[in-house]
């Protein structure tokens, strides 16, 4: 197990976590919880061994495997498969040891690591890692892509496959389903629950983590707090206790008040004093207990659009596509003030394309559109992040955005996305993603748009930012085209749903739930797909199979050809001797000389011969019939 027994954890002069004690046992799937800056990546470093703790002491088996998600991905020659593979450490060097054992005729060593490879199963580690791949969102041909050519977000994703590749005791994963679409972020959950080691998760997001921790270890003013159950089931707790810790501090207010006012009272009259002081000494042993609260630091709402066009925009029968091949075809939809539209689909499908052709970016192979008088989009994506200026502040940014506003009032309305301050006037350069993000929906939401298009709009945003972000979409009044990998918000925020695939995009008459119930469907087709194609070919997995059945069956055989051996060589000697020994009592002379001591000794050799080769040749035989026993070597 993990435990931590009073410790205490720093980072430069800064204390993040005092005096945590703790256990985590093993099979435990724990979601890490906490503002930023609380300390939660620092104590993924300290289980990595790469931090040391402040005071107290951290015990965990040293024999444990831990796998965590890489920061950066080398732009390597290597396969991605290849990659992924390199996760199992083990499997590496047991196929390193056994090419050297084939080099260097080392039959009984190659013997053993063929068994140690079908203990670990490492026959169907490619297999294996092919489906990590293809569950993260990645295509047959991209598996022996090299890894250079990959662009920075499936990079994350390579990595994460990496990391889920190793056979680990302890597995640590920061944001995991950032760079996922929401088809990749119910499969890497399915997977996550079918784990069987310690996981450490830090996640934003909240239905992610319900539906795989059953711990919440959450990190406020410095304590590490253990509460069991999911998310859900830790909001909960964590308002009880502070309704609890409330009501105690307003009771024990009360009390101090009392005894204020008594001491007051009395403090200078002779024949009260004694109970003065004594109240006195009462309030100094009296351990103060703090006000609960829990404070946004995110306050915002969407102001209220110039115009509202009925329909704001329409696409009749449009077909969109890349180099004149159409992606999506037939597309009928048409956008409404208030209405909210989530849309699904696979990997590769065409949610974004949509979305680039609903925000005028792409243009139409065919097809017709029709926009509402003073339609007003504002279109959200990962790109948009890129439009910032590094050198220039949030507030900057406010003022080219609307120059005719007052300073004072664009710091009241950034500080509702947490922008304060100093920080209000830093360049933007070295903002984190969460703040980038932050400040690209400030800049969209002010320009007061009619019809919004949001592609992952909570990528790097922490769990406070997303529900704020929920609570000002659900009073917004425009019209909402979202993509989004973060169920809460989807099922939140959309009335209705369009499911992207097939290219055609299409009303999806059911909700969330239904969505993965159909993703499972087509993975089935898929898999019966792929097992009816590979039915019709030699299958690897089973030729590997058979390899390592056939080395069990050498190894078996294996002491009893080598006995057979020796008694082979063995009878072929004595019989040797014997014959020297028949043919010199086979001579007349030996018999009639006066000294009989060679004659016996001759007589007791031939017996003795005699008696090892008729032994040796009734164990020849047995062993003979042991190998006919024995399963045939195909």
């Amino acid at each position: 197990m993990i435990q931590f027994k009073q410790l205490t954890l720093t980072r430069g002069l800064k204390v993040l976590i005092q005096g945590a004690s703790l256990q985590l046992h093993p099979g435990h799937k724990v979601g890490l919880t906490g503002a930023n800056g609380a300390g939660k990546s620092s104590l993924f470093a300290l289980l990595r061994g790469e931090m040391q703790v402040e005071s107290g002491d951290l015990e965990m088996p040293a024999t444990w495997v831990i796998a965590h998600v890489a920061q950066e991905t080398p732009a390597l020659a290597m396969p991605a498969i290849e990659f992924v593979l390199d996760g199992d450490v083990e499997l590496r060097n047991i196929e390193a040891a056994l090419a050297d054992a084939e080099v260097n005729y080392k039959g009984e060593l190659i013997a053993e690591l063929h068994h140690r490879l079908m203990d670990i199963d490492g026959y169907s580690a490619k297999a294996r890692a092919a489906e990590l791949l293809s569950g993260l969102g990645f295509s047959q041909a991209n598996l022996q892509q090299s890894v250079s050519t990959f662009s920075g977000g499936w990079r994350v994703r390579l990595n994460l496959a990496r990391a889920l590749m190793c056979r680990s005791d302890l597995l640590l994963l920061d944001e995991p389903t950032n760079h996922l679409d929401l088809d990749a972020v119910i499969w890497l959950e399915g997977w996550l629950q079918s784990y069987r080691g310690t996981l450490l998760l830090i996640s934003h997001d909240r239905d992610f983590l319900d539906a795989i921790v059953n711990h919440i270890a959450h990190i406020e003013q410095q304590t590490l707090t253990l509460y069991k159950g999911g998310y859900s089931d830790f909001e909960r707790q964590r308002a009880e206790k502070l309704a609890l810790q409330q009501a105690m501090f307003e009771k024990q207010q009360r009390k101090v008040s009392h005894l204020h006012s008594y001491i007051d009272r009395f403090r200078a009259q002779a024949t009260k004093a004694r109970q003065a002081q004594s109240r006195i000494k009462a309030l100094e042993r009296m351990e103060m207990i703090s006000a609960a609260h829990v404070d946004s630091q995110f306050n915002f709402e969407f102001r209220a659009p110039l115009a509202a066009p009925d329909p704001l925009l329409v696409l009749d029968d449009m077909s969109v596509g890349y180099n004149n091949v159409a992606l999506i075809k037939n597309i009928v939809l048409a956008i409404r003030p208030g209405e909210r539209i989530g849309l699904l689909g696979r990997n590769g499908a065409g949610k974004t394309t949509l979305i680039k052709l609903l925000a005028n970016e792409l243009q139409p192979l065919s097809g017709k559109r029709v926009t509402g008088k003073d339609l007003n989009i504002g279109y959200f994506a990962q790109h948009q992040l890129e439009q910032l200026r590094p050198d220039e502040s949030p507030l900057q940014h406010m003022m080219k955005l609307d120059p005719l506003t007052r300073e004072q009032e664009h710091m009241n309305y950034l500080g509702g996305f947490d922008f304060r301050g100093d920080m209000a006037r830093s360049p933007c350069e070295n903002f984190s993603g969460g703040e980038k993000s932050r400040l690209a929906l400030a800049l969209l939401i002010w320009t007061r748009p009619n019809l919004l298009l949001l592609d992952e709009p909570t990528n790097h945003l922490d769990l406070e930012m997303r529900h704020a972000l929920t609570l000002a979409l659900q009073d917004y009044e425009g019209g909402v085209i979202l993509v989004s990998h973060d169920r809460a918000l989807l099922r939140a925020t959309c009335d209705e749903f369009i499911l992207v695939a097939d290219g055609k995009a299409e009303p999806f008459d059911s909700d969330l739930e239904g969505y993965s119930q159909w993703l499972a469907e087509q993975r089935l087709k898929e898999k019966q797909a792929t097992q009816t194609v590979a039915d019709d070919k030699p299958n690897k997995n089973d030729r590997a199979a058979n390899k390592v059945e056939r080395q069990a069956r050498i190894l078996e055989r294996r002491p009893l050809l080598k006995e057979l051996e020796q008694l082979e060589l063995n009878v072929e000697k004595w019989q040797t001797d014997k014959k020297v020994c028949d043919d010199r009592l086979n001579e007349s002379e030996l018999y009639t000389a006066a000294d009989k001591t060679e004659l016996q000794n001759l007589l007791k050799k031939q017996a003795e011969l005699a008696n090892q080769i008729e032994v040796a040749e009734e164990r020849w035989l047995e062993l003979h019939e042991l190998l006919e026993a024995l399963p045939a070597l195909e």
